[in-house]
């Protein structure tokens, strides 16, 4: 029996991998660059330790019952410290506000934050979590945990319909959006702001994004925000160590040129050597689109095409800064807010172009693992979204005067004035990188875009509806982008893969 093959060592192709294993699959794993993990890799100079993509990890459940599958705990192999506060913004005006865990906490800081003027925003906050706690939990029930491309695979509205049913539908605010939703609950404009920074977990839009994903903030306040010790870098080492107790195969420089097909299904993939390697199935954790495009072609990839149209979701420019002496008055997460939500949102999603006064999120870990940089200094992680790649976007040439856009807005309004003359060793990574790096789409960083007010929650489904035999994993598939949800959609493609080839083993046997 040919083994199973997974392209791509992401975190959701590592979490595919894994799974299988530990259901008996023989696996081999061909990734092309020289590392294993993908976007969660690290980056090292001078003392200075940064991990390069992923840095919030949220909902660790996900990868307890990956753990689970091969009967170990993910304690035994990785030491997670709680973050809280999650979250410190910073607004044009001055004003500062953490983002507490506890929501009736949370609720008292803010009655404290907006003032009598602003209405009842702890009122609100309150309404709006218990919302975001029905949509989590609809999405429990309909989405996660199995292959999903479209309305008709969460439900089945003939059989399954009732009351309950229908009340769980009306209550997704089909028609509406994650702006819309927040603000019709908070009047404070920084706070939903604030608010509105859940939906960047999928890069995307909040006046452009499905009410739906309000259920993210659900999630981040009932199971937490963590750091693992030594990084986001050391989840996918743990799931790789996991693979190789599970007898994973790894064939690192090893791209893929085509999967190889045979009457209509997946059997193989042919790599950039030109080796052939026969397959029983086949796992993508490249990005959808492009496994289409570049790998697959033909029939199966012109009807995924004509399913599939929607935009990359967004890019960005990373910045990673050591600097010889800390900001105190950081967290360990902090976001820098925009002066005007609309028009961040409207230059990066609507017009293409980077925004004129972006959001930045720094990152600056030393706050809970002092070693990632010498004593009393500081290994920032920036972030700033920006469109995906545009044919005239020459990131060679623009980067100079953006990165002076973002250091003016970090000393204008996080007090971070002298930050070059702090900075001992730098690293920047441009849209253009991260398209050539990780083999995404238009340099997007989380795949598709999760807009369009009644299916942009929704992305390829893990179980090709194309060919047969292929599944698809990552960020650009079911269930979306964030760590938690990529690691679901590696254990969703196992999952599939495993029910399909065990529904098959008779006809096998029989043959």
């Amino acid at each position: 029996m040919e083994p199973v093959g997974v392209i791509g060592s992401g975190l959701g192709g590592l979490a595919a991998a894994c799974t299988l294993a530990a259901r008996g699959h023989k696996v081999v794993l061909f990734e092309k660059n020289d590392w294993l993990g993908g976007k969660a890799a690290l980056h090292e100079a001078d003392g200075y330790r940064f991990d390069m993509g992923p840095t919030i990890l949220t909902v660790p459940s996900v990868l307890e019952r990956i753990f689970a599958e091969a009967g170990e705990r993910m304690s035994d192999h990785l030491d997670l410290r709680r973050i809280d506060p999650q979250w410190r913004c910073f607004f044009e005006d001055g004003s500062v506000l953490d983002l507490d865990q506890d929501v009736a906490a949370m609720a008292l800081r803010l009655r404290g934050f907006s003032g009598a003027e602003e209405g009842n925003t702890e009122q609100g906050y309150l309404d709006f979590i218990r919302q975001s706690e029905n949509l989590h939990r609809i999405s429990d029930r309909f989405f996660f945990w199995k292959s999903v491309e479209d309305i008709g695979d969460t439900m089945d509205l003939r059989a399954g319909m009732n009351l309950a049913t229908l009340r769980d539908i009306l209550s997704l605010r089909m028609g509406s959006s994650v702006a819309k939703q927040i603000r019709r609950h908070i009047p404070d404009e920084r706070v939903s702001q604030m608010l509105d920074h859940f939906v960047q977990y999928v890069g995307s839009s909040p006046y452009l994004s499905p009410a739906v994903l309000c259920g993210i903030a659900h999630m981040q306040t009932q199971e937490g925000v963590w750091y693992p010790i030594g990084g986001t870098r050391a989840v996918p080492e743990a799931l790789v160590a996991l693979g190789e107790r599970l007898g994973v195969e790894y064939r690192t420089g090893c791209g893929v040129r085509r999967v190889i097909q045979e009457d209509n299904k997946a059997c193989g993939v042919e790599t950039d050597t030109g080796e052939i390697v026969r397959l029983s199935r086949v796992v993508s954790n490249m990005d959808s689109v492009r496994t289409y495009r570049e790998l697959v072609g033909g029939a199966a990839e012109q009807s995924f095409s004509r399913r599939w149209k929607r935009e990359p979701a967004c890019s960005g420019v990373v910045l990673y800064l050591g600097l010889d002496k800390a900001y105190e008055h950081l967290q360990h997460h902090d976001f820098v807010f925009s002066r005007d939500a609309e028009e961040e949102f409207d230059a990066i999603y609507r017009r293409g172009e980077p925004a004129p006064d972006p959001t930045c999120y720094i990152a600056a870990p030393a706050r809970t693992e002092p070693g990632v940089a010498p004593p009393g200094g500081e290994a920032l992680y920036i972030l700033v979204h920006t469109p995906y790649l545009r044919p005239h976007h020459d990131w060679n040439a623009m980067l100079p005067a953006y990165r002076k856009v973002i250091f003016d807005k970090l000393a204008r309004t996080a007090g971070m004035t002298d930050l070059e003359s702090r900075i001992r060793t730098e690293r920047v990574l441009t849209p253009a990188d991260i398209n050539e790096r990780y083999n995404v789409l238009d340099g997007a960083i989380y795949g598709l875009a999760s807009h369009g007010s009644v299916m942009g929650a929704f992305k390829p489904g893990n179980r090709s509806r194309d060919l047969g035999h292929l599944y698809l994993a990552g960020g650009a598939a079911h269930p979306g982008p964030g760590m938690p949800m990529v690691m679901m959609s590696g254990w969703i493609a196992a999952d599939s893969l495993d029910q399909d080839a065990k529904r098959n083993a008779p006809e096998r046997l029989s043959a």
